[in-house]
This record gives C-alpha cells, structure tokens and sequence, in this order.
C-alpha cells in the first residue's frame, strides 16, 4: 500500500475497490480506485479522501509520506460518499485541518455529517497558497451534482479533476501510460455514459472554463490518471458532451415466448438492409449500464417488450426508468413488441420513448407468434422509415 508520486513532493494516496461490481446500478465489471491526493508543503494538503471503508488503506499510503494529523488543509472537491466517506476520520486524526469545499460543498457536507467542522466555502476562480504550490479552484455545478467542484495546481499543471474524465478501474497502474489504453477509454466512455451523460451542457460549460490550461496531467477521482494521452479524453468529452452520434442502432428488448425476439431480429435485418450497423442487446443477457454505453453514440434506439399483466415486462420498465433518466437526447426511437390479448405495453414504451424528447417511428405490434408475412412487414417498414 505504497503511495505513488505524481509530481515533486504530490502524492497519489487513494483506495483500490477491488471487490467493486455495482456502483448504484451501474454494473462494475474492474472495480474501481477512490483517488486522494497529498500535497508536501509549508501547508500540507489532501485533496479528496475515500470510501469509508477503505480509510485505513488511505491513512497508510499517507504515513509513508507524512504524519496524517500534520494534515493542514483538506479540499473537498464533491460531497457524494465514495469522495468524502473518509472525512470523518481524516479530520479526527487532523482535528486542526482546514476544510475547503464549494458553497454548496459546505451545505452538503454539513447535511450529510452533521458535522460543523472548520469550513472555508471557496468561491469560482479562487486560489489557495500552499507555499510553493497554490491551487486554484473552478466551480463545476452539475458535473454531477450541484456541490462539483476542480482543483488546478498550476505549478505542476495538474487538473485534480473530480468525477470528471474518470473509470471504474481498480488496478495496481496508476497511468494511462501503464495500462491498456482501449480499455481506459472503453471504461471512460461507460463512465460517461451511466454519470454524466445527463449533463452535457453542463460538461461543455466546464471544458469552456478549463480551456487554455496547459495541463501535463490530470488526476480523477477514479481510475487511472491521464499524463500521455490528455488532448484524446479532452477531445472525447468535447464529442460526447455535444450529443455526436452515428449511423448506429441499439436494439433492446425482452421476451416472453420468442415472438418478440422475432420482431427484434427482423428489425435488425431492416436497419442492416440499409447498411446500418446494428447492436442487438437482450436484456436477459446484457445489463443496461452496458447498454447504456452503445446508446451513447447510436442515432436509432428501439425499445421492445411483450405484454404482461397489462403492461411491461420488469426488465423492460427498469431499463426504461434508468435512460430516461439518464436523458440521451435527439434520438430517432422504435417501441415494438408482441401481446396475446392486451397490447399496452407497445405504446407504453413508445409514450416513454416521447417522453425523452426524441424523433418516433410508428410503434410496431404483433398478436401472438408473428408469422413470415409479419416479419416481412415489419422489415419493410424499417427500411421505408431509415432515413
């Protein structure tokens, strides 16, 4: 449990969730790293703690380096618990410390802990002396929740940069020179699409405020930090936060007795008839935060489910609770499904589907098992609405 140097006398200091596979819904399938960071100055410094769970592997990395109750200033760039659980412990072991956090960092904090510690609420463009450092911090509200904040030492040009350009990846690398670099965009891009992706007005307005830095490095607070491949992730989250998709469809669906994997697969086989590729994800075998992840860039998103008890299937309507509120926007949306004597699930997917903002073709439903000439129809009328 060794600390890693990130710059002269700056330290990487975190906790490594190895066990990790659920982080409220979405599936994580490599753990994930609570990252904290130590600054060594005439101020000493930690920037972000861990989960609560993981504050004895954080007091270790950091008594290698230095005394914790020498701890001078602690930044509290978010209030969710995976960033701040340690907290209480930390400003036990440093009851002297410093709390610095946003406005509504402090509001948060204080909600959640119950706690008045010694608190200085940091205003938008702020800068803070640490002696041969300074930090410098920017309020980034709802990237992703209102507290959000970044911290910027400009004399190593390091970006602490919060929720921000992180992965769920535990692993014993701490560089994106050091790992697989197609997985750490893959877990990027996952990360983006079951977090963030909600706020992408919100993404561009912060991209905006960090313009210009020279950054040599940033540092998430999960997963891997970014030092050789900074312009890629800044160019990535330029893409993903402007809603870019592509010639692309998903095609998400349950079934009870095959006949809406029919409908499903004849689907697809329109949309391929004009050459557009195609991701068939079963929700019997596929979890939605990956399905998440391929919605991300598709322009076509079709929704399926037979009818059960007058309504949805279960995995259908819960998949269809976590993207709606996730809010991918101007998507072109297909409800279809089979039913034997009701049929309201069809347009309550497609009311769904509506509901998101999106550009709808015509709901298409069959009674019981879909027939040859069924399937023919409903290939043709994918293929007359592909633009």
């Amino acid at each position: 449990m060794k600390p890693v140097q990130l710059a002269e006398s700056i330290y990487w200091v975190g906790g490594i969730d190895w066990n990790l596979r659920n982080f409220h819904g979405y599936l994580t399938q490599r753990g994930s790293t609570y990252n904290a960071y130590l600054i060594i100055d005439e101020k000493i410094t930690l920037i972000d703690t861990v989960k609560h769970y993981l504050t004895d592997e954080l007091f270790e990395r950091v008594s290698q380096v230095v005394d914790p109750a020498k701890i001078d200033y602690v930044v509290a760039n978010h209030v969710e618990m995976d960033h701040s659980g340690g907290l209480p412990a930390v400003l036990e072991k440093a009851p002297n410390a410093t709390l610095f956090t946003s406005p509504n960092g402090e509001k948060g904090l204080k909600e959640h802990f119950k706690n008045n510690w010694n608190f200085k609420a940091v205003k938008n463009g702020e800068t803070l002396s640490l002696g041969k450092h300074s930090l410098a911090f920017t309020h980034t509200p709802m990237v992703h929740w209102p507290d959000n904040m970044v911290t910027w030492c400009p004399e190593e040009k390091i970006l602490f940069s919060n929720d921000a350009f992180g992965q769920h990846i535990a692993s014993a690398e701490r560089f994106d020179d050091e790992y697989p670099l197609e997985t750490i965009l893959a877990e990027a891009m996952k990360y983006y699409a079951n977090i963030v992706l909600p706020y992408g007005a919100q993404v561009q307005k912060a991209l905006e405020a960090l313009a210009g830095l020279p950054i040599r490095l940033i540092a998430p607070s999960h997963g891997i930090a970014w030092r050789a491949h900074v312009p890629e992730i800044l160019k990535r989250y330029q893409a993903w936060s402007a809603n870019i998709t592509g010639r692309k469809a998903v095609i998400v669906y349950d079934t009870m007795w095959d006949s809406t994997a029919k409908m499903a697969a004849a689907i697809r086989s329109g949309f391929e008839e004009k050459d557009v590729p195609v991701v068939m994800a079963s929700l019997q075998h596929n979890h939605m935060s990956d399905i998440m992840t391929e919605i991300m860039t598709a322009q076509y998103v079709c929704v399926g489910s037979p009818t059960l008890n007058n309504n949805l299937l279960p995995t259908v309507a819960a998949f269809l609770t976590y993207m709606k509120g996730l809010a991918p926007k101007n998507r072109i949306g297909l409800a279809f499904g089979s039913y034997g004597w009701g049929g309201q699930s069809i347009e309550q997917v497609n009311d769904v589907l509506k509901e998101c903002g999106w550009t709808m073709m015509n709901p298409l439903k069959v009674k019981y098992i879909p027939s040859q000439d069924d399937l023919s129809s409903v290939r043709e009328t994918v293929i007359k609405a592909i633009t």
